[in-house]
C-alpha cells in the first residue's frame, strides 16, 4: 500500500507538515494537490485566526484580494475524519458543496463542525489530513492580534504568509 502524501508549507512563522488522507476523503486530497502542484497557495495568507478556534488560509493576498479557485468540490465529510486538533479541513460557505480553495487547521477540538447526518445542518466540514510536525506554529499563528479589514473579521493585523506548500512524499 502506498504511503499517504505528505504536504510542507512553509509560513512566516514556521513550518507545517501534514499527512493526508485519500482514504477518508479522496477528492479532497486530489483537490488540494492540485492547487499545490500549480504552486496556488504560494504567496496567499492566513486571513482569519480565531485562537481557541481555528486558522483559515489559502483563499487571500496579503491585500485581502480575493484568488479565484476552481470549480468547488464535493463534500466528503464523514463520522470517520473528525474535527480535532491540528486536522486539515475545507473551508466552505453555507452551500454544503462549495469548498474551493480555501483550508482551515483546526486548533482544538471543534466537535461542532463534524459530520453527523446529510441535511445541510449535519453535514459538517470535510477532514482530510492532520499535521504532524508544526503543532507549536499553528499554536504561534493563533496568538497573533487581529483586527477588522473591510468585510473580512479576525485578519492578522500582520500577514501571516503562506510562503510556499509543497508535496513532500
Amino acid at each position: 500500500m502506498a504511503a499517504n502524501p505528505v504536504v510542507t508549507m512553509e509560513t512566516s512563522m514556521g513550518t507545517i507538515t501534514a499527512e493526508l488522507w485519500p482514504d477518508k476523503a479522496p477528492k479532497t486530497v486530489e483537490n488540494f494537490l492540485t492547487y499545490v502542484d500549480e504552486k496556488f497557495y504560494d504567496g496567499l495568507i492566513f486571513h482569519r485566526v480565531i485562537d481557541g478556534f481555528m486558522i483559515q488560509g489559502g483563499g487571500f493576498t496579503p491585500e485581502m484580494s480575493q484568488k479565484r479557485g476552481h470549480a468547488p468540490v464535493v463534500n466528503e465529510a464523514s463520522a470517520e475524519a473528525l474535527n480535532d486538533r491540528g486536522t486539515l479541513a475545507m473551508a466552505r460557505t453555507s452551500d454544503i458543496h462549495s469548498a474551493t480553495c480555501q483550508f482551515f487547521i483546526n486548533l482544538v477540538d471543534n466537535d461542532f463542525l463534524n459530520h453527523t447526518n446529510k441535511t445541510p445542518q449535519g453535514f459538517g466540514y470535510c477532514v482530510f489530513g492532520k499535521v504532524t510536525d508544526g503543532l507549536d506554529v499553528i499554536d504561534k499563528i493563533a496568538k497573533v492580534r487581529t483586527s477588522t479589514r473591510g468585510m473580512h473579521e479576525n485578519v492578522p493585523a500582520q500577514p501571516v504568509k503562506i510562503v510556499s506548500v509543497r508535496k513532500t512524499k
